[in-house]
């Protein structure tokens, strides 16, 4: 079976998972190299998974054995890292966000598309079983009309993160968590409802008296007329919902595996699914687009409107909950 020759940025424990789940999954894909600025903690991980480990990007651009790219990196060196490895001629895997701005998310696809590589990004919530559940309904039309869409993700995971660590920099996590946790949401609203056309947000700081906030709410309006409500809390327990809500019934997605579907004039149905290596699932059809056996789900086009909701939070948020455009 044909496999891509892969590079990884970027070994911390996400890096570490999406090495793994690839692996799992059985992506066509090899990882052979890591570059991380700490090779000494990885050292075990790396020799298990035969990885070679670097310390410099440049090394990737450098070597024309290495086919695709991995970006598991700070979300602010996103533009320039795809720029570079689109200019050398190799495939990119980008996780989430793939941009803080519409700019940046613009100027990063134009490299692509003039490079002629693939680019795919990190939005695999999509892909879980529940969401899966959505999305054929959304195929078939059986909502009718969207009227409205609901999502919240919130976690405590980060509450306890080391006060130094990147992830938690202002520059980095605006907004509270939606650079963690509401783009999920953002993206599955994409994928399910449509563009959106403008958003009015607050975050604010209630128990980890965060610059940036720890809890964030927005309303949205979509460019087909739906409307949409997201919640993002960083201290509270682990909480999953995405709910779509037409004309002729509404669909939910409580957990990975979990959905809940109501017809209008019957009664809630619940659907348990077996759990699904969704991220390594994502992983795949990245590789097979790069070896030419089929196309990324997400178009440059899903991945620019998804990073530029993604701003117009921003900008909500620091204009006190004004509207701001898409």
């Amino acid at each position: 079976m044909q496999t891509l020759n892969t590079a990884i940025v970027g070994l911390g424990w996400w890096g570490k998972t999406l090495v793994k789940s690839a692996r799992d999954f059985g992506a066509p894909l090899r990882v052979v190299r890591g570059i991380t600025l700490e090779p000494e903690t990885v050292r075990d991980f790396a020799a298990e998974h035969q990885v070679a480990l670097g310390t410099s990007l440049d090394e990737v651009l450098a070597d024309k054995s290495i086919q695709a790219v991995i970006l598991a990196t700070p979300h602010t060196k996103h533009r320039a890292q795809v720029e570079a490895i689109a200019a050398a001629g190799k495939h990119i895997y980008c996780e989430k966000p793939f941009a803080l701005s519409k700019a940046d998310a613009q100027a990063a696809l134009d490299a692509c598309r003039r490079a002629g590589i693939v680019i795919a990004v990190g939005h695999h919530f999509r892909l879980m079983p529940s969401m899966r559940v959505l999305a054929e309904l959304t195929e078939k039309g059986a909502f009718g009309t969207i009227m409205h869409a609901e999502g919240n993700y919130s976690h405590d995971w980060l509450a306890n993160y080391p006060a130094d660590s990147w992830r938690l920099r202002t520059e980095e996590s605006r907004a509270g968590g939606m650079t963690g946790m509401g783009i999920h949401v953002l993206d599955c609203f994409r994928d399910m409802v449509g563009p959106m056309k403008r958003i009015s947000a607050l975050s604010r700081a209630r128990a980890l008296k965060m610059e940036t906030g720890d809890t964030t709410s927005a309303l949205i309006e979509f460019e087909n007329g739906a409307t949409g409500t997201l919640a993002t809390t960083m201290k509270t327990p682990f909480a999953w919902r995405v709910a779509i809500f037409g004309e002729n019934c509404w669909a939910a997605s409580v957990s990975e595996t979990r959905a809940i579907v109501r017809h209008a004039g019957k009664e809630p149905e619940a659907f348990d699914l077996p759990a699904d290596n969704h991220l390594g699932r994502n992983l795949d059809y990245f590789a097979k687009a790069a070896l030419g056996q089929g196309k990324f789900p997400i178009s440059p086009n899903g991945i620019l409107q998804t990073a530029a909701a993604l701003e117009a939070v921003f900008k909500s948020v620091d204009a006190n909950g004004a509207w701001m455009t898409v």
